[in-house]
């Protein structure tokens, strides 16, 4: 079980995290510091604007105001990214403030595409983003169970900003459709998925050096079909550290996430760690090469389950007895079209690099970001 493999230390960080999220929500960074987490801003930037009162005359002197943010040449994005420091301060948000504009400062990144329902962007934004996956399963599968076809899914997650720092994430919901062969056709059928939802809180954001982490933690409801073997036992939680780094004043960035599934009935399902990485290199001024490579290991099989040999990788956590100590590694290549701040489209194909592939033998993914 996990708690022969975690170290001790792990149980008080979680705590922290917990009473940092907590104390987030009130606004109060000193509060976060309680916490235990050691929150920080190294931005020269926002020191300049953002944490200047947000009054009529504060706003008025800095709105329009290049700072140390904008470009010379008028383009709006300077070397360290920066579009507008004073973005959240000239806009009190949506719904009486309730919900805040996302981070400006950091428009030039892009947001990672594989493994996307635990992959989270480090950075603070209010988003909608429409997810179709078209994805292609071997021909056999597991413990040499007849398999073939694909399985479609189209989603929408979401990303709300409740501060400068604090996030409501929406990361899995959607409808699966079924168009598998062989055994695995009986098993699985259309159906809704599971939803997945909870919080994301910035612990380090620094603009000049384009830096960038956050942590969080969500929690799956098993409120999808079972026909599409959504509804499983009751529950799973993810527990996550991302973050990101730019490079060449802009024109490549890195980001990495370590995550840790952990379900709430590990009778029934599977327990599991993923590591996911993502670069992208801008071709021109709104187009972005990437590559992502996501590597999965299961520490615990479902006791309960059956040998099924496979356990579903991001959509699914399926209750198989197992697949203990199993490696799944992927890779994708795919290209983000962004036309200016708050569009962003891409599409990638996913294929597996080990030998062990679990479920899938191919993947095409295309997305569109509508952020405010």
């Amino acid at each position: 079980m996990i708690h022969s493999l975690i170290p001790p230390f792990i149980r008080p960080k979680f705590v922290a995290l917990v009473l940092g999220l907590a104390a987030a929500a009130t606004g109060s960074p000193s509060h976060a510091d309680a916490g235990g987490l050691g929150l920080f801003n190294h931005s020269a930037c926002d020191a300049g604007c953002v944490t200047a009162p947000c009054d009529a005359d504060a706003c008025g002197s800095a709105c329009g105001d290049p700072l140390c943010c904008d470009a010379a040449d008028g383009s709006g994005l300077g070397c360290d990214g920066c579009v507008s420091c004073v973005s959240s301060c000239c806009d009190p948000g949506l719904l009486g403030g309730l919900i805040k504009p996302s981070d400006r400062c950091f428009d030039d990144f892009v947001s990672p595409m594989i493994n996307f329902v635990h992959f989270e962007d480090p950075r603070t934004v209010t988003e909608i983003r429409p997810i179709f996956v078209n994805h292609w399963v071997p021909d056999r599968i597991g413990n040499n169970i007849p398999a073939g076809g694909s399985i479609q899914l189209l989603a929408m997650q979401f990303r709300i900003a409740l501060t400068e720092r604090l996030s409501l994430i929406g990361t899995k919901d959607g409808y699966i459709w079924d168009n598998t062969n062989g055994a695995l056709d009986t098993l699985l059928d259309d159906g809704w998925a599971s939803v997945t939802a909870g919080l994301k809180y910035n612990v380090l954001r620094d603009t000049q050096s384009g830096t960038i982490a956050s942590i969080g933690g969500t929690y799956e409801l098993p409120i999808g079909s079972s026909d599409a073997l959504q509804d499983v036992g009751d529950g799973e939680f993810h527990l996550f550290a991302t973050g990101g780094q730019r490079l060449m004043c802009g024109k490549a960035h890195l980001m990495s996430a370590f995550g840790w599934r952990v379900p709430s009935d590990g009778f029934l399902q599977s327990e599991s760690i993923h590591w996911s990485n993502h670069f992208d290199l801008k071709l021109t001024e709104k187009t972005y090469f990437v590559t992502e490579v996501a590597w999965w290991h299961w520490i615990d099989s479902a006791e309960g389950g059956a040998a099924l040999g496979v356990a579903g990788q991001d959509l699914f956590n399926l209750s198989t007895s197992d697949v203990t100590g199993n490696d799944l590694v992927t890779q994708n290549v795919g290209l983000k079209f962004k036309p200016n701040a708050k569009t962003e489209w891409g599409i990638a194909y996913e294929f597996p690099l080990t030998e062990f592939k679990d479920v899938i033998e191919g993947r095409l993914q295309t997305e569109l970001i509508v952020r405010y």
